[in-house]
């Protein structure tokens, strides 16, 4: 029989399978051969029989890799033992602490185990107490626990630290060196009410193209925070950052990618606050094409922050007290409001794809509790911040292609076979006389969208 090399996935009935590196079909464990390996050790195994359904059972050879990453779980003490009995029920048994390993947490706390000796066929894996939690009602527990269960990283390096310490608190004069005083422009932020950083500002005036007297176009300005700034390659702070890959949002609580200093700071275009921009400058005509485009470092200073919720108001009511409130930006919203629906257009022609789907909000009370999840409904504001992000990306990648220069490019694959039948057969059931052809073309999809959007199960059917 041949051997294998994998990863060990435990189950909360106490068996286990093995998930193979060269993706053929998991290979199962018994409750016997799981007690010598724990969820997530790297093995190499030998399969040793096919089940009537033709499904592979192993035996475990030898164990190449155990993690090392902590386990978490709550700190129990049962007839003179201690013991952690882990939240991931995937480690199918409890771990045994010495009664010096405890560190100074007490019994029915959460706590984060260090394996000090791993199971085997005849004894229960052995730990200590690297970290004390808190208490398993502790508000906001759950995230802690998720935050080390799914080994997010949650910790600058003090190298890191020091160097975001270090830092100016402001824009330094040297900092203006080489870069377009866009001070001026009234660049707005729209975001979420529930934003903490701002990443991005736009502006939008009307514009002439061409040996015309009135403005048969618009300058649409898109400014992104410029991080490349403070954080170069091979520093401590871009080392993070790299581990890091993304911030991570939980409710009430985010997991940055950079220190606070930059994220929250420096690299966040606060109203009223100069900030270093990489600016995306693009002149779009009447039919809503990127007629010009040039991209430059700026510094900005951003003259309002908007929620969506305000931007919609505004535009849905130009002479509501909303409007009034903000009147010399008013007729700024408006071009924005412009622009975005002769993009939108444009991309329609283009055969893009927009489809109606509904992401979901948490709302939580003061103690961190779930209260409800609601609907995020997209309205006209999230549109336009999407349309211009849309058009600043595409002269991205206009540029870095005419410079002949390397990037990643995300592109939506078409679907697959299965995918196409599925869709097909339930625009069938639905009886809607649409079809969908061997080769879709994104045109299709965006006819079938546009074609079914009005009715009551269109989520579904975009879905």
């Amino acid at each position: 029989m041949s051997e294998v090399e994998g990863t060990v996935q435990g189950h909360r009935d106490g068996h286990g399978f093995i998930v193979r590196d060269d993706r053929q079909p998991d290979i199962y464990l018994s409750q016997q051969e799981m007690r010598a390996v724990l969820h997530r050790d790297r093995v190499k195994a030998r399969i040793i029989r096919y089940d009537r359904k033709g499904r592979p059972e192993g035996r475990v050879l030898e164990i190449l890799e155990r993690r090392k990453a902590p386990i978490i779980g709550r700190l129990l003490h049962e007839s003179g033992i201690w013991l952690v009995a882990p939240e991931d029920k995937r480690y199918g048994q409890d771990i045994m602490v010495p009664k010096n390993a405890i560190a100074n947490a007490t019994a029915g706390q959460v706590v984060a185990i260090e394996l000090t000796e791993p199971p085997s066929m005849y004894s229960q894996p052995v730990g200590r107490v690297t970290e004390v939690l808190g208490e398993i009602d502790d508000p906001g527990m759950e995230i802690e626990i998720a935050v080390r269960k799914y080994e997010v990283p949650h910790r600058f390096s003090p190298e890191t630290l020091a160097q975001a310490a270090a830092l100016p608190e402001k824009i330094r004069p040297a900092d203006r060196k080489h870069r377009i005083d866009l001070t001026d422009v009234p660049l707005v932020t729209i975001d979420g009410e529930d934003a903490r950083d701002f990443d991005d500002a736009v502006y939008c005036e009307p514009a002439k193209i061409g040996r015309t007297k009135s403005p048969n176009g618009w300058r649409l300005i898109v400014a992104i925070a410029d991080v490349s700034h403070y954080v170069k390659p091979g520093e401590p702070l871009d080392d993070d950052a790299y581990e890091r890959a993304t911030s991570v949002y939980f409710p009430r609580r985010v997991i940055p990618m950079l220190p606070e200093k930059i994220s929250n700071g420096l690299c966040s275009l606060n109203p009223n606050e100069d900030r270093l921009a990489m600016v995306c400058d693009m002149i779009v005509d009447a039919t809503g094409e990127v007629h010009a485009y040039q991209f430059y470092p700026a510094v900005i200073c951003s003259h309002a922050r908007f929620t969506y919720t305000e931007v919609a108001t505004i535009l849905g009511n130009t002479r509501g007290p909303e409007a009034a409130r903000r009147d010399e930006l008013l007729p700024h919203l408006l071009h924005l409001h412009e622009v975005y629906r002769a993009l939108l257009k444009e991309r329609g022609r283009r055969g893009a794809m927009d489809f109606e789907t509904t992401e979901t909000q948490i709302v939580c009370d003061e103690n961190g509790r779930i209260e409800k999840i609601v609907p995020r409904t997209r309205n006209d504001a999230h549109r336009l911040i999407e349309e211009a992000m849309l058009a600043a990306n595409v002269c991205s990648a206009d540029f870095i292609a005419r410079a002949k220069h390397p990037a990643l490019y995300r592109v939506h694959e078409g679907p697959t076979p299965e995918k196409r039948t599925l869709l097909q057969n339930y625009l069938k059931a639905l009886g809607l006389g649409l079809a969908v052809s061997e080769d879709p073309q994104p045109k299709e999809f965006q006819a079938i969208a546009a074609a079914t959007k009005d009715r009551p199960d269109a989520l579904q059917i975009h879905t």
